[in-house]
């Protein structure tokens, strides 16, 4: 059942209990514990970026320079202040982070980088990734 609503939070109720077996009322009821019980925690829309006026996908790896506590706070709560970062995540291997930003395009991104040099989430080493679709989407 919550393959069936994550791929389509819309869904009609008659629709995942027919696929899973259920009558439409003990559906309804598992739907409304999951959401209780946080399984279900939001529904929501996705916009196409370029409808949302955010044309480039551009992802970064940062790699922090100090990794003490305090700089990691400071930079996650950093990286969340800037509204074209749409995903961050903590990760292992070459970088400690990988950000997903979108924009509107490439000058909009290069105004980034030169207006926001002494932000938390610019400080260390970051290098620049290829922009790319979404595959799965």
């Amino acid at each position: 059942m919550l393959a069936v609503l994550e791929q389509n939070g819309r869904i009609s109720n008659n629709e995942p209990a027919a696929r899973v077996g259920l009558s439409s009322s003990p559906c309804l009821r598992r739907v409304r514990q999951f959401e209780e019980a946080g399984v279900i925690r939001n529904y929501r829309a996705l916009i196409g970026p370029s409808a949302a006026g955010r044309s480039l996908r551009v992802f970064a790896g940062v790699l922090p320079i100090r990794h003490t506590r305090a700089d990691v706070i400071a930079f996650e709560r950093g990286i969340t202040q800037l509204p074209q970062v749409i995903a961050c995540h903590h990760s292992t291997g070459t970088f400690d982070y990988l950000l997903q930003a979108e924009v509107a395009g490439l000058p909009t991104h290069e105004n980034v980088h030169a207006d926001q040099p002494a932000r938390p989430a610019r400080r260390g080493h970051r290098e620049q990734l290829p922009h790319h679709e979404n595959a799965l989407s």
